[in-house]
């Protein structure tokens, strides 16, 4: 196994491969080469460590882990073949960035969900938030969405009618308290629980930065923003790649996640 954090810097020629499909690693060349899968840190990085090191050696698979910070770079390696296959993302995500960036990916399989919760240190339920509290929350259009839905289910604010998919502030047709609403990106807002009234966190960042007691947690039923394993086009039906699906998806790997982030932070599909 290797693991490699990589900086978020674009060169020349990827920028010039970017979306072109290309299939570059040596896995698509070599049925005996192992996988290389780019991944977030946490705790996607962990699980994948995980079963690389206790369950991919008896399926035959080796994998080499190259772990990223930021939320486009592991797709734009994908499409330009210098990942297999990478593991962060929800479909949701996926379709955003293709329809913004382009590329050709596919969804293999469903792995976990990190449920949005929302923080506060200044407050202890939603509805002590004062008038004119501010909210800090996802920037990105999918996980904005995902946000104000969060807000909307537990009485805070009303969207128009019909604008559940896509939607944004623009979209909030009843807002009594007058929150003001702070779109910062992913990374920043575990920091914005410090001064915003509340924060809405993604449960990787929040288990990064090690917050606790969350006012809400996000419902697991039916929940489409679970995360999963997303390959190129060449890579998808490859036997490794199949196989590592099913191992994400095994009893030994939904105990793993059970067992390390005790059913809040990270959820096993259903």
């Amino acid at each position: 196994m290797r693991i490699r954090s990589l900086a978020v810097v674009l060169t020349a020629a990827s920028l010039a491969l970017a979306g072109c499909g290309g299939s570059g690693t040596e896995a698509a060349q070599d049925p005996n080469a192992p996988l290389t899968i780019g991944v977030s840190p946490q705790p996607h990085g962990e699980i994948l460590k995980y079963v690389d090191e206790n369950l991919a050696p008896k399926a035959g698979i080796d994998l080499e882990i190259e772990q990223f910070d930021d939320y486009n770079r592991p797709n734009e390696a994908v499409a330009n073949g210098e990942l297999d296959a990478n593991y962060y993302q929800h479909k949701p995500y996926l379709a955003e960035y293709q329809a913004q960036r382009g590329g050709e990916f596919e969804w293999v399989q469903t792995v976990h969900l990190e449920p949005l919760s929302i923080y506060s240190k200044k407050v202890k339920s939603l509805q002590e938030l004062p008038d004119g509290a501010r909210i800090a929350l996802p920037n990105d259009p999918s996980n904005l969405t995902r946000s104000l839905k969060l807000l909307q289910d537990n009485g805070v604010i009303k969207l128009k009618p019909g604008a559940e998919q896509g939607a944004g502030v623009r979209d909030v047709a009843e807002n009594p308290k007058k929150i003001e609403f702070q779109g910062l990106s992913s990374d920043q807002l575990p920091r914005a629980v410090d001064d915003a009234d509340a924060a809405i966190v993604n449960g990787n960042y929040a288990l990064k930065a090690g917050l606790k007691d969350p006012l809400v947690v996000e419902k697991a039923e039916n929940n489409p923003y679970a995360n999963g394993l997303v390959a190129s086009p060449a890579m998808a039906k490859d036997p490794r790649i199949q196989k590592l699906a099913e191992l994400l998806r095994s009893p030994e790997v939904e105990d793993y996640i059970n067992k390390t982030y005790g059913g809040v932070s990270v959820i096993p599909a259903s």
